[in-house]
């Protein structure tokens, strides 16, 4: 089925990107498990190197079954096109490389993902590129200029679940001429379509949400057709980051049951962050699902539901230990989207990197955690989450 803007969202997500396999019939998207495709005759072999004529000659440029998944997102993210990789930051470095030269300048909005920050410092520096981190849209506004390329930005932010206007980003992209991308791994397009704001480019580490199930990596870019046959060009022809077709069969698959399971993360979110809300062992609670949060009146404006994330701050590393120590629900584990609910101690682990000045600048304090909500029974969450504070509340390890 191709792309129908008319059909409901969760029939999209079923059938976009799906059909019956021409060749056997087949109900479920086959995996094309083979590096090469015989195209026939050396003219239509030189037409599809060319680019004159569609179609499949070598899986790192593109195979049916990671072109199935590249449709399907298209679709959900209401774009033209899409392409895969084979991870998160294959996406990032692709998409950096792709459209960033010396001179250009980025700004993104922090936090930002923390090997998204590091690659821009690290990497693209390297080459010329100049980097600038903006603490929220009205910094952005003031760093843009005739050279800036890029705008960056991630909404809710990783990990202190910060909001960002989206068609704000856009607004100030579009004034100097530079091309926005937002990071929508955590809100996905179930909850948040960064395009209906004005935004160009949309990425996700399809690891998370998208697959659902913690069993396979990749990445994806969602933007205007042009724009993504130069990212495929560079990314897979050049880079290389390519994503394999069983890992494109198990994103397929996940992204079936996408609207289902966001709301049912939510769900849970919402509930343990009611449970939460003024407890005393949190110094602070992060979820934009809450009046008091600072972005919750944007968020609400741009997302249909607050999505399966939320932060506690415990006030020290100490104190975040021993609540992280004793969850029995929630696996201790980087990543998030999984059917299962997972905990991580963002500043000893996924932000370990970036250095104690930008860790506070990010808002990654000592005593924050991340929870990423599963599809559990609520209830039996909250119970789990309010065990391991009490424990902490025993131990006497009091917020900072």
């Amino acid at each position: 089925m191709t792309h129908n803007p008319d059909r409901a969202f969760r029939t999209r997500a079923v059938h976009a990107g799906h059909g019956l396999d021409p060749a056997t019939g087949a109900h479920a998207t086959p995996i094309y498990a083979t590096s090469t495709f015989g195209y026939g005759s050396a003219e239509r072999g030189a037409r599809l190197f060319a680019g004159e004529e569609q179609g499949y000659f070598y899986s790192r440029l593109t195979n049916p079954t990671v072109r199935a998944f590249e449709e399907k997102v298209a679709s959900l993210e209401g774009l033209p096109d899409a392409v895969a990789f084979a991870s998160g930051m294959g996406a990032v470095s692709a998409l950096s490389l792709t459209l960033l030269k010396p001179g250009d300048e980025v700004i993104f909005v922090a936090p930002l993902y923390g090997g998204t920050t590091g690659f821009l410092h690290e990497v693209a520096a390297k080459f010329g590129v100049k980097v600038h981190e903006a603490p929220d849209e009205v910094g952005v506004e003031a760093l843009t200029g005739p050279r800036t390329r890029l705008i960056w930005v991630e909404t809710p932010t990783n990990p202190a679940l910060g909001i960002v206007d989206l068609a704000r980003i856009a607004r100030a992209a579009q004034a100097c001429g530079a091309l926005s991308v937002a990071d929508n791994t955590f809100s996905t397009p179930a909850l948040t379509r960064p395009a209906e704001h004005g935004i160009d480019l949309v990425m996700h580490s399809a690891t998370k949400y998208l697959g659902g199930h913690g069993d396979a990596i990749g990445g994806v870019v969602a933007g205007p057709a042009d724009l993504l046959a130069e990212l495929r060009g560079v990314g897979l022809r050049h880079v290389g980051a390519s994503l394999g077709p069983f890992e494109a069969y198990l994103f397929l698959r996940g992204m079936k049951t996408l609207p289902l399971r966001m709301q049912a993360h939510c769900e849970g979110a919402a509930a343990l962050a009611q449970a939460l809300d003024g407890h005393p062992a949190l110094k602070a609670l992060h979820y934009p699902g809450l009046r008091t949060h600072p972005g919750h009146a944007v968020a609400a404006r741009q997302m249909s539901g607050f999505g399966g994330l939320l932060s506690i701050d415990l006030g020290t590393q100490a104190a975040a230990s021993a609540f992280l120590n004793h969850l029995t629900l929630f696996t201790q584990a980087v990543s998030l989207g999984d059917v299962e609910s997972l905990s991580c101690h963002p500043g000893s682990t996924t932000h370990h990197l970036l250095g104690e000045e930008a860790l506070r600048r990010q808002g990654v304090t000592p005593g924050l955690v991340r929870l990423s909500v599963g599809i559990e029974e609520p209830r039996d969450l909250v119970d789990d989450v309010l065990g391991a504070l009490e424990h902490v509340r025993a131990g006497h390890l009091q917020p900072g």
